[in-house]
């Protein structure tokens, strides 16, 4: 089975399509909310999730140490939501995070301008003005958090199996096309490649987790990853120490895997 994310504009029928598209695969709907909640239970403050929930952050903000605590909630909720597969999941960057995994689909919803005015003058009693300023607003957060938190464009085509203009069809035909483009290209072979992947991102980062979270190790943008039998921290710090510190914990937690360290030692290094 696969995981498929969806990536769309604002008014491009991103919920719709995604809903309809579980229902007729049988798959479970990841929604905006589940995320949210998820990451809240882990232990990321509720009042800040507005700052960076696909959001451009602001200057201090982008900098700051809680971003990279949201990023490691999501990815964690992301990689725990598919580690069963048969999973819709709809936008956070899901594309990106995926994007390695053999059963993995990504899909992008679009529409012309007109129509998404239409849409939001429609579902919100808004006028022509109120929509133009969403559809902007929204368009340029969800550029700015792609950037900053994954170094990606949301816009660019090579991200996606699929570019649907949902101003040029209805919701039904939309997911169908994508069930179709599924069940014709997801083989049995990818299922499993794409499972054991999805399971290894998630114990690396249950391990950058624990590490950060409960560890206290102050190693920045730190990150791991399992390349067969090895797994390989990254990041930056201070302290070799710290180091030596993180490798241990990561041999205690997980001893069926060879550890490496590429973590970089830079003295005095700030982030603002």
């Amino acid at each position: 089975m696969a995981i498929i994310s969806f990536s769309r504009q604002v008014a491009a029928w991103g919920d719709e399509v995604a809903a309809s598209l579980a229902e007729k695969l049988n798959y479970k709907f990841v929604k905006r909310t589940d995320i949210e909640k998820q990451i809240v239970e882990l232990g990321f403050p509720k009042e800040k999730i507005p700052t960076y929930d696909e959001r451009k952050p602001g200057f201090f903000a982008s900098f700051a140490s809680v971003r990279d605590e949201y990023l490691n909630y999501v990815q964690y909720a992301l990689l725990s939501a598919a580690k069963d597969n048969n999973a819709v999941i709809i936008g956070r960057g899901a594309f990106s995070i995926f994007e390695k995994m053999e059963n993995h689909v990504a899909v992008r919803l679009v529409a012309d301008e007109n129509t998404r005015i239409e849409r939001l003058k429609t579902e919100f009693n808004w006028n022509e003005k109120q929509a133009k300023q969403r559809i902007n607003e929204s368009d340029v957060n969800r550029d700015g958090f792609h950037k900053n938190f994954f170094n990606v464009d949301v816009k660019d085509s090579s991200n996606y199996h699929m570019i649907l203009n949902t101003g040029k069809m209805n919701v039904d035909f939309a997911a169908e096309l994508v069930a179709h483009y599924v069940k014709a290209n997801i083989s049995q072979e990818d299922e499993i490649k794409g499972h054991k992947k999805i399971q290894e991102y998630l114990k690396a980062q249950t391990l950058v987790n624990k590490l950060v979270f409960e560890e206290k190790i102050d190693i920045k943008f730190i990150h791991a990853e399992i390349n067969d039998n090895e797994l390989i921290l990254q990041g930056v710090t201070e302290s070799p120490m710290l180091i030596d510190k993180a490798v241990r914990f990561a041999a205690d937690l997980y001893p069926e895997y060879s550890v490496k360290s590429v973590i970089s030692v830079v003295q005095d290094f700030k982030t603002y």
